[in-house]
């Protein structure tokens, strides 16, 4: 198949290219959290650039659990005009444009100024850098049903706001993937233990959210093909997991790897194991999409034409795309016009794997940065460069953020969040 055929989903809905903009985090809220005119901006240079499907940035679906500072949040009582300009933006050229949804977990820096849940109390182990992270909280009955809740919430409102689908996240760390995890998921009652038990909690979100929405609505779910640490979740647990999935209706699986911890979605493993340069997860994705009932997504370093035809020649469905895309909005456009361009950033060989990530990180951010004001990437920006300015840019969002969650309006939003969601619980009857 062409990178350039139309895919029609198991709901009946068509992504009208193979070529997906895979999830960048962006931190370009605006001062209530809401997408911003930057960001607004940022999604029209990838909405006029010809992917087929186009996949948000983290979307919070509380305002007290951010995968960073200057994160969009979308809970009960947010307002929705930006939204709706969102969706109508990324759907403009006959796009899919999906909002992703996220709950970090204990993955929340400590200086954000809230408690942090997962499965089990297990701190984060980042070596020297651990002590940026809290120890979280082991999440109550209650907590659980909050967050399934939430993700329902948060759904029926994409959903009305315009967009075609959200995808859950489910990888890199963040709660859903903590509670696949052996490693952070020590719990002994019906969420932890054996792999159906640690998967309860995708499970049970992804039927709540689909019995929330409309059939045509998509619902994609990302997953990491394995944690790569060793004795985690790994590439068997991902396949039993995408079984389970099978029996659901989802209209896509994005399979990706890795966490804070060990970030191999950007090629770097922490269990022995070589990453490939370019399509990282493609063994993984080529053994799952053979058992697979809906369509597979792979996402982890693409940037050349033809590393794109071979995942398609794989089987796999769709192709993601991330770092090339902040470099190129308008990479599909090129290759469309058959141009071989292979946009990409130089890999950093720093002796801190930790400092390392986070600098890969915010090279691609500065990028972001860059498309969002309506100018061109700079893909030989210095990393020291891009991560000093990228951590003052972090501390003053961290101070807005602080600022805007302890204030009295916020404060007031929260408490009623919280009885509208205790009522959402009870009329989606959440599991127990």
């Amino acid at each position: 198949m062409s990178p350039f055929d139309s895919l029609t989903l198991p709901n009946g809905t068509s992504v009208p290219n193979r070529i997906a903009k895979a999830a960048m985090e962006e931190n370009m809220a605006d001062a209530a959290h809401l997408p911003s005119a930057e960001l607004l901006r940022l999604y029209q240079a990838w909405a006029d650039g010809g992917a087929g499907l186009i996949i948000t940035g983290n979307v919070m679906i509380d305002r007290r659990a951010m995968t960073g500072p200057g994160g969009v949040v979308l809970e009960d009582g947010t307002p929705l005009e930006a939204f709706r300009n969102w969706a109508q933006i990324g759907r403009a050229r006959g796009a899919q444009i999906w909002l992703q949804l996220s709950h970090p977990g204990r993955q929340m820096m400590k200086n954000m100024g809230q408690p942090t849940l997962a499965p089990s109390a297990v701190a984060l182990d980042l070596g020297k850098h651990s002590n940026l992270f809290a120890m979280p909280k082991a999440m109550t009955e209650h907590d659980i049903d909050e967050v399934i809740a939430r993700f329902v919430t948060s759904a029926k409102l994409a959903e009305q706001a315009g967009f075609s689908g959200v995808q859950i996240h489910a990888a890199h760390g963040y709660l859903i993937s903590q509670f696949l995890s052996p490693l952070s998921n020590r719990r002994t009652d019906r969420w932890g233990g054996s792999l159906q038990n640690r998967a309860r909690l995708l499970i049970e979100t992804v039927k709540a959210v689909r019995a929330a929405v409309s059939p045509g609505f998509s619902i994609a779910v990302k997953l990491n093909s394995a944690d790569f640490q060793r004795g985690g979740f790994d590439a068997a647990d991902a396949r039993t997991v995408v079984e389970m999935l099978n029996e659901l209706r989802v209209d896509l699986v994005e399979l990706s790897g890795g966490s804070y911890e060990a970030p191999a979605m950007q090629g770097d493993a922490r269990d022995g194991r070589t990453l490939a340069r370019e399509a990282y997860f493609l063994d993984f994705a080529r053994d799952i999409a053979g058992v697979a009932r809906m369509p597979v997504m792979v996402t982890g370093g693409i940037r050349r034409i033809g590393v794109v035809q071979q995942v398609l020649d794989s089987g796999v469905a769709i192709v993601g795309i991330a770092t090339a895309l902040a470099i190129r909005p308008d990479l599909p456009d090129v290759w469309r016009r058959g141009e071989d361009l292979r946009p990409e950033v130089a890999p950093i060989r720093w002796k801190s794997k930790p400092m390392a990530s986070l600098a890969a990180m915010a090279v691609v951010k500065f990028q972001l940065r860059r498309l969002s004001r309506g100018r061109t990437a700079n893909p030989n920006v210095s990393p020291l460069k891009a991560l000093v300015l990228g951590r003052l840019r972090t501390a003053s969002l961290t101070r807005k953020y602080r600022r805007w969650i302890a204030s009295p309006v916020t404060a007031a939003a929260s408490v009623g969040t919280s009885a509208s969601l205790r009522a959402n619980a009870r009329a989606v009857g959440m599991p127990r």
